[in-house]
C-alpha cells in the first residue's frame, strides 16, 4: 500500500543526501522514480537538488507535476517540501490514494521563528508516516530549531522564506534557539 512520507529535520540533517540517496536506490532496482522541488528553490540550478555533502540529483518542478505522466512511476520524491502550497501537498495525497505511488517528502518542520511552514503543517496533517532526521546543536543536544543568523547574532524577525544555507542559518537545540547563544558557531563567516 502506497503512503505519503513526511521526513523532517533542522538544517544541515542531510535531509536532501537521503532524497538523493533514496532515488538511487530505486533506480539502482530498475524503477523510475521523479525527484521534484518547488520553483521556489533555485539555489542550486532550476533542475538540480544537491546536498551539502555533494550528493546531487537531477529533478523537475512540482509546479509541472499536473502535465508529468506518472505511467510508470514507482516513487515521487519531493525536496524542500516545506515550500508547498496546500493545494500541492493535496495533490500529491491524490497521487497516492488514486495512482497507488509512494510519495516521499523532504523539509523543515518549523521556520527560523519556530512557526510551521505551510507545507509542512500540511504534510504534518496529511501524511501517512511522519520521520524525523536528527542533527546535533553545537551543544551536542539534539537540534530541532532553524536560527536565521546575521552579523553572529540570531535574527528573530523578517520574511519567513529568505533562501540560504550555511551562511545564514544554522540548527540549535531549543535551549540555545531561545536563549540565542550560538557557542563556537558565532565565530563562522556569516551572513552581513
Amino acid at each position: 500500500m502506497a503512503k505519503l512520507y513526511f521526513r523532517y529535520g533542522a538544517m544541515g540533517s542531510s535531509k536532501t543526501a537521503n532524497a538523493v540517496m533514496v532515488q538511487y536506490n530505486y533506480k539502482e532496482r530498475g524503477c523510475e522514480v521523479i525527484m521534484l522541488k518547488p520553483k521556489l528553490e533555485n539555489r542550486d540550478g532550476a533542475t538540480i537538488v544537491r546536498s551539502r555533502c555533494g550528493l546531487e540529483a537531477e529533478c523537475r518542478y512540482v509546479e509541472d507535476l499536473p502535465q508529468i505522466d506518472l505511467t510508470g512511476i514507482s516513487c515521487v520524491i519531493v525536496d524542500e517540501a516545506h515550500f508547498l502550497t496546500s493545494s500541492q501537498v493535496r495533490m500529491l495525497v491524490d497521487i497516492v490514494d488514486d495512482y497507488s505511488i509512494p510519495v516521499i517528502c523532504y523539509g523543515l518542520r518549523t521556520d527560523f521563528r519556530g512557526e510551521l511552514f505551510e507545507g509542512s503543517r500540511e504534510l504534518l496533517c496529511w501524511a501517512d508516516t511522519i520521520e524525523e532526521i536528527k542533527t546535533i546543536c553545537w551543544c551536542g543536544r539534539k537540534a530541532t530549531f532553524n536560527a536565521r543568523v546575521h552579523n553572529g547574532k540570531i535574527v528573530r524577525e523578517g520574511e519567513q522564506i529568505m533562501l540560504g544555507g550555511n551562511s545564514a542559518y544554522i540548527s540549535l537545540c531549543r535551549r540555545h534557539w531561545k536563549s540565542g547563544e550560538l557557542g563556537n558557531l558565532a565565530n563562522l563567516n556569516m551572513a552581513d
